[in-house]
């Protein structure tokens, strides 16, 4: 492996693309950069990370930032529990820490939404700590050098790819031993059609040596997104339609939203809105105008989300001053809300 290692550090200074985070050796904005990379592409994130830092520029920044602020910057990004877990960390940190980041994994991960590989990034990245980074690129990269023709998901499996990536971690220059690691998945040793033959360590590498590169790793088959029906309502009065804040918890927690929900077993979309607005809103119907139906796919349901227009609700229509939960605003600006990209736009 040392071999390998000296390869990939090498290949990794010559072809690495530029990322304006690799420019820094911030912590703060590294770990910043982390947050917002899961499950999201590097192109997408270079100006939302841009803005981001340039609206809360430090730990202390964001730590005492509105909430919905914080939601607004990331609006678009999806995955909207980071931003909350980025801003209840940084209020840790700015409080425990005197604004400075923990420079070793084990104490990041004590911070919320820190998990393993956020803590290894970070810790290996800015502070050159010999902490090893799992994501799905590294587990493609080593399950391939390695011959690795096990479920990736399997607790034993798992554990080994990270044993895997410690070794290769111990060394010099750690955070970019990871970073081309990661590099090396992203650019070369792909999901499909890998390009073996750029391939730094396809010397050592087993998949390349036994032609199997492109079946591993293994995965156990995914779930099928389960199918929900949802109903929502667009209530205007005055010029102005209302939006209700989702529970802090679940579900694309604290965003601003239309009222409604999700339909019960057996329940009719005009059943289901009138308890919904109940629920959620306190207001009850006088009548309403269907929209169009919208599909909406996420992580883990479809959802056929069906829309009512209503003009006049039999009362209740403006929350109170101090309903925090409820606001009311002109159409046209829900989209400058950290609002459902669904149903706000």
């Amino acid at each position: 492996m040392r071999l390998a290692r000296k390869r990939l550090l090498s290949w990794y200074r010559a072809n690495k693309r530029a990322m304006p985070w690799r420019e820094t050796r911030d912590p703060y904005a590294i770990w910043i950069s982390e947050a917002m990379l899961q499950q999201t592409r590097v192109e997408t994130v270079i100006p939302y990370w841009e803005r981001f830092l340039s609206r809360f520029p430090d730990v202390h920044a964001l730590a005492t930032a509105d909430l919905d602020d914080v939601l607004g910057a990331w609006a678009g990004l999806g995955y909207y529990s980071r931003a909350r877990n980025l801003q209840a960390a940084a209020r840790v940190i700015d409080q425990d820490h005197g604004g400075k980041l923990p420079d070793d994994a084990e104490t990041l991960q004590t911070l919320p939404g820190i998990g393993r590989y956020t803590a290894g990034a970070v810790a290996s990245i800015a502070f050159d700590r010999p902490e090893p980074v799992l994501d799905g690129n590294v587990k493609r990269v080593l399950a391939r050098l390695l011959g690795i023709r096990k479920d990736i998901g399997q607790s034993a499996t798992l554990e080994r790819l990270w044993e895997e990536a410690g070794a290769l971690a111990r060394g010099p220059h750690p955070g970019d031993l990871n970073q081309a690691l990661m590099e090396l998945g992203a650019t070369v040793c792909t999901p499909r059609a890998p390009r073996c033959e750029s391939c730094p360590v396809s010397q050592f590498c087993d998949a390349w040596a036994k032609g199997d590169a492109e079946s591993l790793p293994i995965k156990a088959r995914k779930k099928a997104a389960r199918k929900v029906e949802a109903v929502t309502a667009l209530v205007v009065r005055r010029g102005k339609a209302l939006a209700v804040r989702r529970p802090s918890r679940g579900l694309l927690g604290g965003l601003w939203d239309l009222p409604g929900g999700d339909l019960v077993a057996g329940e009719t979309p005009r059943a289901g809105l009138t308890r919904a607005l109940r629920e959620r809103a306190g207001l009850e119907i006088s009548r309403a105008s269907a929209l169009p139906s919208q599909y909406v796919d996420g992580s883990r349901s479809a959802r056929r989300l069906r829309g009512s227009q209503m003009a006049r609700p039999s009362r209740n229509l403006l929350p109170a001053p101090r309903q925090p939960d409820r606001q009311s605003t002109r159409p046209a600006h829900l989209a400058d809300r950290p609002i459902l990209e669904l149903t706000g736009r």
